[in-house]
């Protein structure tokens, strides 16, 4: 079953460094790429970078760019992993550098809709 891995930095946490090393970040991937589990997977630019898009009942658009004042959590990445249940899902968030330093790793199934 594939679940995704979503890395939230601690919101007050320096962008430049969420408790852990680029080379914990490396060891990391190899892990996870060694294993075989590994199904995708990317790091996000700094939220300055963000447009949100929202679109009212009326059909009319709003975007708002950068930093969205009411967000706590950052997105800082992500992995998709195909591995048997959540508990092992579990203890791979539990082993990503992302869980460090106040941040956390929420861990959701990625739903299998039928095709066609």
């Amino acid at each position: 079953m594939k679940y995704m891995l979503l890395i939230h930095p601690a919101p007050d946490a320096d962008p430049n460094d969420f408790g852990c090393t680029p080379a914990d970040w490396m060891a990391f991937d190899k892990a996870v790429h060694e294993a075989g589990i590994f199904a995708s997977g990317e790091s996000l630019q700094d939220l300055v970078t963000a447009t949100t898009v929202r679109v009212s009942q009326t059909g009319e658009r709003t975007i708002t760019d950068g930093p969205f004042a009411e967000t706590r959590e950052l997105l800082g990445g992500y992995y998709v992993i195909d591995v048997p249940d959540l508990d092992v899902a579990l203890d791979w968030a539990a082993r990503c550098p992302g869980s460090r330093g106040g941040g956390g790793v929420e861990v959701r199934p990625v739903a299998d809709y039928p095709q066609g």
